[in-house]
């Protein structure tokens, strides 16, 4: 049976991600929209771009936390972690995206 990584880190940068990848969408799609109304909506849509990349960003390091291998757990903490805090600048997945991205990172950081 192959070893697991850190389950709690995986759950909370997986779900952390999910709600930043919604919330970039959101982001992207209000910002498409006002972008033949005002100047600002093009910035609303690379905001929207950038929610969306961090959210995929912090998914795939939430999988590859769980693959098990020690350095790759910290590895991908690490880049979970950074792309949580850009994921910032977005809304952070309504806020509560952040948290847990920031909380599985930290778990993913401190698991031995």
């Amino acid at each position: 049976m192959a070893k697991r990584g850190p389950t709690a880190a995986f759950v909370l940068v997986l779900i952390g991600g999910i709600l930043t990848l919604i919330g970039g969408i959101a982001v992207a799609a209000i910002g498409a929209s006002l972008f033949s109304l005002v100047a600002l909506g093009a910035v609303g849509s690379l905001l929207g771009i950038i929610g969306i990349i961090s959210g995929i960003i912090m998914i795939v390091a939430s999988l590859m936390i769980r693959s098990g291998n020690a350095s790759s757990i910290r590895l991908w903490s690490v880049i979970a972690l950074v792309f949580t805090i850009i994921g910032l600048a977005n809304g952070g997945g309504f806020i509560i995206g952040f948290v847990l991205g920031l909380v599985g990172s930290i778990l993913g950081l401190a698991y031995k």
